[in-house]
């Protein structure tokens, strides 16, 4: 589940940002398009409505899916906890530091000697 939720914030993301890009410039932003880049298609006003609309839209879907991942994560094992994950992938610092130490019960076997035979 969570990982469904995860894919679709990703989409929700990238598209947050193709509509943020593309709103006309009011004073320093990027401002990628305008009204004479979009054609024809709509005025400069109702292309401003459609895509603050969409802005508050998919920000505000992105808010709710942030706040479901985190509810779903909140009671998550260690499996899934991110100090798990770099563990995984750096190797725990338990593994790397432990020097090999024969363990108490590892004693050497004793051997029996036999005197050779005449």
């Amino acid at each position: 589940m969570t990982t469904i939720l995860l894919i679709v914030q990703l989409l929700v993301t990238l598209a947050l940002i193709g509509v943020v890009l593309i709103q006309r410039s009011e004073g320093g932003g990027l401002g990628i398009g305008s009204s004479q880049g979009m054609g024809s298609f709509m005025t400069g006003r109702g292309t401003t409505n459609l895509l603050t609309r969409t802005t508050a839209i998919l920000a505000a879907v992105f808010m709710i899916l942030c706040l479901a991942i985190a509810i779903l994560n909140k009671n998550g094992s260690a499996n899934n906890s991110g100090a798990a994950f770099v563990n995984k992938i750096i190797g725990s610092p338990s593994q790397q530091a432990t020097p090999s130490q024969p363990k108490p019960n590892d004693q050497p076997q004793k051997t029996e000697k036999t005197a050779p035979t005449k």
